[in-house]
């Protein structure tokens, strides 16, 4: 996809685009800037009823949204402003666009991303590590007030307020701000820095918010185009391989067929890391089904249905249709058969039927 292109400002003019789509009351203005918000009604934010069109679009397409703003933040190339393009990007959507299970989806998105910065397995600069603190600390802010639950909203302005006295590098007005002094590492160990699931779970419990979507980790979906790149990067990785093999003509290929034994082949085959992955990927399955919000899985099944649509009906186009016949094709005009005759001279035969 384009908005997850190698160039931070390409990524930026795909998100200021999506700010004019998604834009329908002329809020960007008052949502520019990432920073925490005292008061979220000072804006005076313009916003309607969220419409049957609006929860069918999110039905569709959030999840395309939420991983695009998931992956965005894990660009190691990010600069403040793609920070702050995500961060306007995650605000529009909540006043446009957002009921109760779009802001459950939000907030589980909102918890991944802090899962970025902390457990850090993309190997990113503590710069972006700490902008996507600041980030979900900015938004996370403001949709505590959007949505209005005491206990969330004080959940919410605790972590902000120790962060202040003990991190404020966590927060966006530090960290975005020229000659900002950066930490080392993350002290991972102490949870009062952080906005956590099960604080948020006991605060949302009640008010209508499924409580067990929110224990559920958010994965951003798999779509067709990194099926197809997945696959084309192991085909590379194969060729290369094949490519760097050392070839030293006939000996060398029967040397390697002799040391291909039953035994080696027995231990391969008996390889106990084969069953406990398979084991784990049941069991993810398993809890996929049992926890994972029924839009996500539904999505996921017609994407693989469409592709597989689509596989079949490129062969069968191929398959079925006839060749052309001396006698002409069959059509029926006003209820009489009719012959269309193909010259002779226009027919494709076989290289070894022409002489």
């Amino acid at each position: 996809s384009i908005s997850l292109t190698e160039d931070s400002e390409l990524r930026q003019l795909v998100l200021e685009i999506l700010h004019n789509l998604i834009d329908r009351h002329d809020n960007r203005a008052k949502l520019r800037g990432i920073r925490i918000i005292p008061d979220v009604s000072d804006l005076k934010i313009k916003r309607d009823k969220i419409s049957r069109q609006d929860v069918s679009f999110m039905k569709k397409h959030g999840q395309q949204l939420y991983r695009h703003v998931y992956l965005g933040c894990k660009e190691d190339d990010n600069v403040q402003k793609n920070f702050e393009l995500l961060y306007t990007s995650l605000a529009l959507i909540t006043i446009e666009l957002a009921n109760e299970e779009v802001v459950t989806d939000l907030i589980r998105l909102a918890i991944a991303l802090q899962d970025i910065a902390i457990l850090n397995e993309d190997n990113l600069p503590m710069f972006n590590r700490c902008s996507i603190m600041g980030l979900v600390a900015a938004y996370l802010n403001f949709l505590s007030q959007m949505i209005a639950i005491p206990a969330f909203c004080q959940h919410i302005s605790k972590v902000i307020e120790t962060r202040t006295v003990e991190a404020p590098y966590f927060l966006p007005e530090t960290i975005l701000r020229d000659k900002c002094s950066i930490p080392l590492n993350f002290d991972k160990d102490d949870k009062s820095l952080f906005f956590l699931t099960h604080k948020i779970v006991e605060s949302l419990g009640g008010s209508g918010y499924s409580v067990e979507r929110l224990s559920v980790p958010y994965v951003p979906q798999v779509t067709d185009e990194d099926r197809l790149s997945r696959r084309k990067s192991i085909v590379d990785t194969v060729s290369i391989q094949v490519d760097i093999l050392p070839g030293n003509g006939a000996e060398d290929k029967v040397n390697s067929t002799e040391e291909i034994t039953f035994e080696a082949l027995k231990k391969a085959i008996d390889n106990t890391g084969l069953e406990e992955q398979e084991k784990e990927k049941r069991r993810l399955v398993i809890e996929k089904f049992q926890k994972a919000p029924f839009e996500e899985i539904a999505a996921q099944c017609e994407t693989k249905a469409n592709l597989l649509h689509d596989r079949l009906a490129q062969i069968l186009e191929l398959t079925i249709r006839p060749p052309p016949s001396p006698s002409g094709t069959l059509t029926i005009t006003a209820g009489c058969p009719h012959y269309q005759s193909v010259p002779v001279y226009e027919m494709k035969f076989p290289d070894l039927c022409v002489y």
